[in-house]
């Protein structure tokens, strides 16, 4: 039986202005998505930061400490955490625009979230258009990449990583501490409210989304052509692969629970909510 040649265009039409596509589905929605949740985050963050009030919550016995204000260098002027390292703000300080402990450490997390590999991914869509979504025109012509100024600096990621790590750290113990409360008579014992829930689950929810870091799987098992052949690395290995897995959930719902954490502890200690005690 003789089949008759199949004719192809050589070239497919493909439309290449900005935002122009043969897409119809919802290509715009997880972008749009992005933008909002990102914004959100950084501008109630901005805010949160500058307050350098409302920080932490003693009252009642409780002993909570906002994560993005931990871990406190410098208690800001009149703030008395009991988790300062070094007590009251120096007057040498002059060159931070507000006395507020949350500058001197935010850029630890911001750097480290900013410079994720899967983040990269989500808000070079979402802000910079590069591009919007898969097959949809974009406002310039080429990849901008990173092998220049200023995306060459993302590389820095894996340095952060390390601070990163260290901060698990120190969120794991202020999750420790919530637990241990104040008596009327100054004397400590276990305790538990609702707040030692939430600032445990942000540890958890952090941990989760810096032990699923590329990397850090690159660090433990990627340099090794047969990770195997060392079980305690292999075991490791599979561990960091096994939130890598699930790096995005982990990347947005962390996200979230940080800005939430502080929010908890910012509204108990002004008194707009009340942190109930369980035990």
């Amino acid at each position: 039986m003789t089949r008759a040649p199949l004719s192809l265009p050589q070239h497919l039409p493909q439309p290449r202005g900005f935002t122009h596509t043969n897409r119809r589905d919802t290509w715009w929605l997880f972008p749009t998505i992005t933008v909002i949740y990102f914004l959100s985050f950084i501008v109630y963050s901005t805010w949160a930061a500058f307050q350098g009030t409302h920080y932490f919550l003693s009252e009642g016995g409780a002993n909570y400490l906002s994560p993005m204000y931990s871990p406190v260098i410098w208690d800001a002027p009149g703030q008395v955490s009991g988790h300062a390292w070094f007590g009251t703000w120096p007057s040498w300080l002059t060159f931070i625009p507000v006395a507020s402990p949350a500058l001197l450490i935010l850029w630890a997390p911001g750097g480290f979230r900013f410079t994720c590999y899967y983040y990269r991914g989500a808000y070079y869509k979402a802000f910079w258009q590069d591009p919007t979504n898969c097959a949809v025109g974009e406002p310039r012509k080429g990849y901008l990449g990173e092998n220049r100024l200023p995306l060459i600096l993302q590389n820095v990621h894996r340095y952060f990583l390390y601070v990163a790590l260290l901060f698990i750290v120190i969120l794991t113990y202020d999750a420790i501490m919530s637990f241990i409360w104040v008596n009327a008579d100054g004397s400590k014992s276990f305790g538990m409210g609702v707040g030692s829930l939430v600032i445990t689950a942000n540890a958890v929810l952090l941990a989760g989304y810096t032990f699923g870091c590329h990397s850090l799987r690159h660090l433990i098992g990627g340099k090794k052509d047969c990770v195997s052949a060392s079980p305690g690395r292999y075991h490791a290995y599979k561990c960091v692969s096994c939130f890598n897995r699930g790096h995005m959930i982990w990347a947005w719902i962390s996200l979230f629970w940080v800005g939430f954490t502080d929010l908890y502890i910012r509204l108990c200690s002004m008194g707009i909510w009340s942190d109930w005690r369980i035990i």
